[in-house]
């Protein structure tokens, strides 16, 4: 008798886009999740081989990183990081900022040339990952580090700070506007 394991894809408890930070937030926990799975699934095709579940877990990795992702990173380069740059007095922050529209290039890049060992996984192209493969995850998986910890505890509070609440309402419309929800 065999035990199956599973590789779980992700639920995350949605946030509304009338309160758009809450939604930011949400998506940077979808992104851990994401980044978790993929870690998950790299260790399970070592122990225990590709399999149905396996081929799942990558396709859940390539639906957040290829649809969900670039549309967060669009959300802050649309909303947040514009009144933070156009603010001014604070070269500090401005620095952080242009630091991390420089990571969303960078993570795109990355991207590109990590997904398409798990598009091969999907398709029953591949059974496992070259080490050529897995460095290319390692460096996607390395943008993230501060990338998410310079937004979570300096970029939004900064930019939810400066936002009037009629500002942030407009942020939600045009988050859901852009996602095809009205």
């Amino acid at each position: 008798m065999t035990t199956r394991v599973s590789l779980p894809g992700m639920h995350t408890p949605g946030a509304g886009f009338d309160e758009p930070f809450a939604m930011l937030d949400a998506c940077h926990d979808r992104v851990r999740r994401s980044l978790d799975l993929l870690a998950r699934l790299r260790a399970y095709l070592r122990d225990r081989g590709c399999d149905d579940s396996a081929r799942q877990a990558a396709r859940d990795v390539l639906r957040y990183f290829d649809i969900a992702a670039p549309l967060h990173h669009e959300d802050e380069e649309l909303h947040v990081f514009p009144p933070l740059l156009a603010r001014g007095g604070d070269e500090g922050l401005a620095a952080l900022v242009r630091q991390l529209q420089r990571d969303h290039m960078l993570m795109a890049e990355r991207w590109s040339a990590a997904r398409g060992a798990l598009q091969d996984m999907t398709q029953a192209r591949i059974q496992a990952f070259t080490p050529e493969q897995e460095a290319a995850f390692d460096r996607f998986m390395e943008c993230y580090a501060d990338h998410l910890r310079h937004e979570d505890d300096s970029i939004y509070p900064a930019a939810r700070a400066l936002l009037t609440m009629q500002a942030q309402q407009t942020m939600g419309k045009e988050m859901a506007l852009r996602r095809g929800v009205r």
